[in-house]
């Protein structure tokens, strides 16, 4: 079999953490979402919200993260490696944004692609916003359709998952990938 690198994606608060969570209890492998790192790491720095402050220096360092985590799913052991966010996720919150972002970003999109993608959808009951996580609700949607609109220009078939119980959708996402 092939290896397999899916990605999880949505917009904040849509319980993609939660997810690879509990895909990681059950066994699998499984790469965090690395922006909470970032944003931490820019903070001990004095640097209060870097994705705000400078969006293009975040993103560059989000880029080169989440780089180096595919590289490393593909030298994994394992046939099945899941990955909170991905690549095109750096161009969406770019659009989002609206900022412009070199062409490099655009290559690294199509020099590392994923086997599926399953995308959660924006979900008002979960929502909480914290430290790391500063959008609204209605700033959630439109990140939701940025990262639709983005992973769907690379020709990526967009799996969404249902709004259910986390055991219910890591039960819906093993069920797509059996397939």
């Amino acid at each position: 079999m092939q290896k397999e690198i899916i990605v999880i994606i949505g917009g904040p608060g849509t319980g993609k953490t939660t997810i690879i969570g509990g895909l990681v209890a059950k066994g699998h492998c499984c790469y965090p979402e690395i922006s909470r790192e970032v944003t931490l790491e820019a903070k001990k720095q004095g640097i209060e919200q870097l994705f705000l402050e400078k969006p293009l220096l975040f993103s560059e360092l989000l880029l080169e993260g989440r780089k180096k985590q595919f590289y490393n799913a593909t030298k994994e052991p394992h046939e099945i490696v899941f990955i909170d966010r991905g690549i095109p996720d750096v161009l969406a919150y770019m659009h989002y944004i609206g900022d412009s972002y070199p062409a490099t970003f655009d290559i690294a999109c199509r020099e590392h692609t994923y086997s599926k993608i399953f995308i959660l959808p924006p979900w008002e009951e979960i929502y909480i916003s914290d430290d790391e996580r500063y959008e609204n609700f209605e700033q959630a949607k439109l990140i939701y359709n940025h990262l639709t609109e983005t992973y769907q220009n690379y020709g990526y078939n967009l799996i969404e998952v249902p709004k259910d119980t986390m055991d219910n959708r890591i039960l819906f996402i093993l069920d797509e990938i059996s397939r």
